[in-house]
């Protein structure tokens, strides 16, 4: 199922989401790397990159996490738009963009070491 996208040392994935997880903001490497122009992605549901591969298990926690107000790290395999996929190491914030008492989120995404995918691989096979 499609190629692997690796990252560069120097990507930086930036987005930010409603309080339902509707993308409100991409930066041009997230755009790039999934890639969507920045119009595909304003205003779709940020699973709009969830890949097949990844524990439903996974996304709980990071709900779970972030709605009761605190930061989530991991690992995620991401599907682009044309059927290949890519790895990053998630750091989700929450309580961004506050307005009539709704805030939002915003995920930093960097490259992950092989050695951090081959560990997440292992574990996420471990998930439902």
């Amino acid at each position: 199922m499609g190629s692997e996208y690796v990252l560069d040392d120097t990507d930086f994935l930036v987005s930010q989401t409603d309080e339902k997880g509707v993308i409100l903001f991409a930066n041009e490497d997230f755009c790039k790397i999934a890639g969507y122009t920045i119009d595909d992605l304003i205003g779709k549901p940020h699973s709009i990159v969830r890949h097949p591969d990844m524990p439903k298990a996974a996304f709980k926690d990071l709900w779970d996490t972030v709605k009761s107000g605190k930061i989530w790290t991991g690992y995620v395999k991401n599907a682009t738009k044309s059927g290949g996929f890519y790895w990053v190491y998630a750091t989700v914030y929450p309580n961004v963009g506050c307005e009539n008492g709704k805030c939002g989120y915003l995920s930093c995404r960097r490259k992950p070491s092989r050695e951090e995918i081959a560990e997440a691989e292992r574990l996420y096979k471990t998930m439902s």
